[in-house]
């Protein structure tokens, strides 16, 4: 066998062997990422999942609030004219 032969046999062989070893190196990361990524969704979901039960505990109470207090629309009292000018919404006394 040639010098020359023997060169290009080991350039080869080299470079199919680096090819491997970074084609494992990119998979492992790849890897690596996309497990980072199903971490970081599951936070997100227990995150929505807390929202939603501050939320309807929020509502809850508001429901128990409303059924323990008398609510009324004090929109429709307002004096018209005080609204019109940018003045204080107080209610009209009657």
């Amino acid at each position: 066998m040639s010098k020359a032969s023997k060169f290009t046999l080991l350039g080869t062989s080299l470079f199919a062997l680096g090819t491997v070893v970074f084609v494992h190196y990119q998979q492992k990361a790849e890897q690596q990422a996309m497990h980072q990524g199903v971490i970081r969704d599951m936070e997100q979901q227990r995150l929505k999942r807390e929202r939603q039960a501050d939320f309807d505990m929020q509502r809850a109470l508001e429901a128990e609030y409303k059924k323990d207090q008398s609510v009324r629309d004090t929109t429709a009292e307002m004096d018209p004219a005080l609204s019109k000018r940018g003045g204080l919404n107080v209610p009209v006394a009657r």
